[in-house]
């Protein structure tokens, strides 16, 4: 009975009406016959989801805000006023058209839309929103950045990459409630476990929700952001990544958005692609001939550098000896300060100077490899390394303060577990701080389920480096 008044009302509908509707129907089988068993669906509606600030420009005077829509939504908009305690501000709002990118890709149909507000006044506060007038989204607020090397801070992610919804979920929101004035993320790739599965991408936007449309984000791309060629052993982006993020274009052709840079309040941010870089050997020699000049040419005072894979690995039994010895040397003869890093699913930060001291000269960068999910490997506790973590969730906030930087690293269930602070000296090099309280034990023992994974011969070459990494580390002068 009721279906028969169900079928009833839907004949009344006017004829335009029935034919988005079937179309939203097909499209829905579509996509749920791409979708893993047990996922849960993130489809495409005519309401803005997805909604991520991002940058294409100067983060003082730009800001850009990408979406998502179904195809219904032809054309985007984005409306922005100066932020005020009074809901009149909205009286006085500009609009944006979007630009509109279509999107059709294993089953998925959509429509991407962004915008870039320019002429933005520095350190101000908007208010935004995105849509279309039947599709509003709520209102967000965003900050320029300051035209001055003013204090701030920021979130770095290790690789999220899996279980994103249920596990993922809590390394955002507790980094979000202890850092709630941060004003950006910085994701180390590995966003997603599968490039193309846009059921993955839905958890990922669903563990950050109103966050992504309030903090801006930096990302790179990692090797589970490029997705095999179809009857090919060959690798490429997926197309998910450039509708999805608005990054600048300052890079080498072929790696928009994924190699760039960006300045923000006296720190040069830069993005390499590591992942193209074995995908395709010329990359690795256009990437670093266009980092020597980036770096050549830097006039702020501090230099940051996130790419996936790492220059010195944290995983047991891997090794990049080819993009270490292109990239390191550059980092050193530059000045790099710091080294964001992912791929080896554990915690390691180190540098190029022994361990075992609570101050000390650096000679390079700090290097940090850190992971935010659930996905957990085996640490190759190798000599460059001063603090190590192991089967551990964890964020990192970084604060900048005229000539001081300081790392803080926290556990999921936000507990602090590392800590250093770089102080610039006048000729540009840095003092190194060691900075963890004491009494934090370093979370090096191997979990069962990783022992029972690997060969007995290889839990014996664990123990052997457990215990010469813990005679290395036991004194901090």
């Amino acid at each position: 009975m009721i279906l028969k008044l169900k079928l009833k009302q839907f004949l009344l509908f006017p004829q335009k009406m029935k034919k988005l509707l079937i179309q939203q129907l097909c499209l829905a089988a579509i996509y749920l016959a791409f979708l893993p068993l047990g996922a849960q669906s993130f489809l495409p509606s005519p309401y803005p989801h997805r909604i991520i600030l991002s940058w294409e420009g100067d983060p003082a005077h730009t800001q850009a805000v990408s979406w998502r829509s179904d195809t219904s939504m032809q054309q985007g908009f984005a409306e922005i006023a100066l932020a005020d305690a009074s809901p009149d501000f909205r009286l006085h709002t500009d609009t944006f058209p979007a630009v509109t990118t279509p999107f059709s890709h294993k089953g998925v149909e959509a429509h991407y839309h962004s915008v870039n507000f320019t002429d933005l006044k520095p350190n101000t506060r908007y208010a935004y929103r995105v849509g279309s007038p039947d599709y509003w989204s709520e209102w967000f607020h965003f900050s320029t950045a300051s035209k001055e090397a003013v204090p701030f801070s920021f979130i770095y992610f290790g690789d999220a990459q899996n279980e994103l919804k249920s596990m993922w979920s809590r390394a955002i929101r507790e980094a979000a409630l202890l850092a709630p004035k941060a004003r950006f993320m910085l994701h180390a790739g590995d966003l997603v476990n599968r490039a193309d599965n846009d059921a993955e991408w839905g958890e990922w936007f669903h563990a950050g929700g109103w966050l992504f449309g309030m903090m801006p984000s930096i990302a790179t791309p990692g090797n589970h952001e490029y997705a095999r060629v179809e009857n090919s052993e060959e690798r490429e982006l997926t197309p998910h990544w450039r509708p999805t993020f608005a990054f600048p274009q300052n890079g080498p052709p072929g790696l928009e958005e994924t190699v760039y840079y960006l300045d923000y309040q006296g720190v040069r941010f830069i993005s390499l692609n590591s992942m193209a870089m074995y995908t395709d050997t010329a990359h690795a020699r256009l990437q670093k001939e266009w980092l020597e000049e980036v770096l050549a040419h830097n006039s702020q005072k501090w230099t940051i550098i996130t790419h996936h894979h790492p220059i010195h690995s944290a995983g047991q039994g891997r090794d990049n000896p080819q993009f270490r010895a292109a990239f390191q040397p550059l980092y050193e003869t530059y000045g790099v300060d710091l080294v964001l890093q992912g791929h080896d699913h554990t915690y390691a930060r180190g540098g190029n100077q022994a361990s075992g001291l609570r101050v000390k000269k650096n000679s390079g960068p700090v290097y940090v490899v850190s992971v935010s999910g659930p996905k957990m490997y085996e640490s190759a506790l190798s000599d460059w390394m001063d603090r190590v973590a192991i089967n551990t969730q964890l964020f990192q906030i970084i604060d900048i303060s005229g000539d001081e930087l300081t790392f803080r690293a926290y556990t999921v269930t936000g507990e602090l577990y590392d800590a250093f602070s770089l102080r610039k000296q006048p000729n540009g090099s840095n003092t190194f701080y060691d900075e963890i309280p004491d009494g934090i034990p370093q979370r090096i023992s191997l979990p069962q389920r990783i022992q029972n994974r690997i060969t007995p011969q290889a839990r014996e070459d664990f123990h052997q480096r457990f215990l010469k990494f813990k005679a290395r580390t036991a004194i901090r002068k």
